[in-house]
């Protein structure tokens, strides 16, 4: 007979995970050490499988730890929107929320299914426009909660993850080693697009704009149909594309930062509630990529 799994060791499972660390996840979960190792003793001896190593004074994932961590993850949020669903009140109304559509694929389906699945009476207003009319349009209380691509010396945003912007050309042609590069950039307002050609005019590299789009996809059919080269995140950098290195003459850029920005004044709950959801889906994400 199949044993039954305890949703509450998979959440202590799961906090382990994201601390790598018993001592750090027994904070997380409110109990003992001792009730954690416990728990986790448990949770193996009904998988007949090793979850972590030892890593020093902390914990990583095993082979199989990595491969439970997805269903483990499944499990927690079903149950979470199932109590929710409930035992929380229903909210309605509407929540307005941008984003850049370079964060669409990776984030939006996940937040959006999970935040529908939670409060289905509301209705979310989704706009994929350039962080920098989006942050105008939060300014004006014309949106209420936007993700962006943070800027220089931004305090008014709460960071959820700081990531690498790369030079990508298309894996099948040598689009990089042309005399004069051919860029696919976005809109003139894009900070990516400046660092591009800032870059490229400090190493006194000759280039020509040959495709300029505010949509990521005109941009990623460009580069894999080696038609030009681009920036972008590492996140969105897609099968059939590879990174260009220094080795390559593409000076590395500096890190950047996506965060979440509010309308100034007093949110909503359902507002409240969506940002609550993108907080845990970049949290989970990081603990993903980490594992991998």
């Amino acid at each position: 007979m199949i044993p039954n799994l305890d949703v509450d060791h998979l959440k202590t499972f799961l906090a382990i995970a994201e601390t790598g660390n018993f001592t750090k996840a027994a904070d997380e979960v409110n109990k003992t050490q001792s009730a954690v190792s416990m728990q986790m003793k448990r949770l193996e001896e009904m998988l007949g499988r090793t979850l972590f190593e030892r890593e020093g004074r902390g914990s990583k994932l095993s082979e199989d730890g990595a491969r439970f961590i997805d269903h483990a993850r499944r499990m927690v949020d079903l149950n979470d929107e199932l109590v929710s669903a409930y035992t929380k009140p229903d909210l309605k109304g509407t929540v307005r929320f941008g984003t850049s559509d370079d964060y669409t694929d990776f984030f939006l389906p996940e937040v959006l299914g999970k935040f529908a699945r939670s409060h289905p009476l509301v209705t979310v207003e989704v706009e994929c426009i350039g962080s920098a009319i989006l942050f105008e349009r939060i300014k004006r209380g014309e949106t209420d909660l936007a993700l962006v691509t943070l800027r220089q010396n931004d305090d008014e945003s709460e960071v959820m993850r700081s990531e690498k912007l790369r030079w990508v050309t298309s894996a099948k042609h040598n689009t990089h080693l042309l005399p004069v590069l051919p860029l696919a950039v976005a809109d003139s307002g894009c900070d990516w697009r400046r660092f591009s050609e800032d870059t490229l005019n400090r190493s006194k590299r000759p280039y020509r704009i040959a495709y300029s789009s505010s949509n990521r996809a005109a941009i990623d059919a460009a580069v894999l149909q080696g038609l030009a080269i681009a920036t972008m995140p590492e996140i969105c950098v897609r099968p059939g594309m590879r990174v260009l290195t220094e080795a390559e003459g593409f000076p590395a850029f500096h890190r950047f930062n996506i965060g979440l920005v509010s309308k100034q004044g007093q949110a909503t709950q359902s507002a409240l509630a969506l940002a609550n959801h993108i907080r845990d889906s970049f949290a989970v994400q990081g603990t993903r990529m980490a594992a991998e």
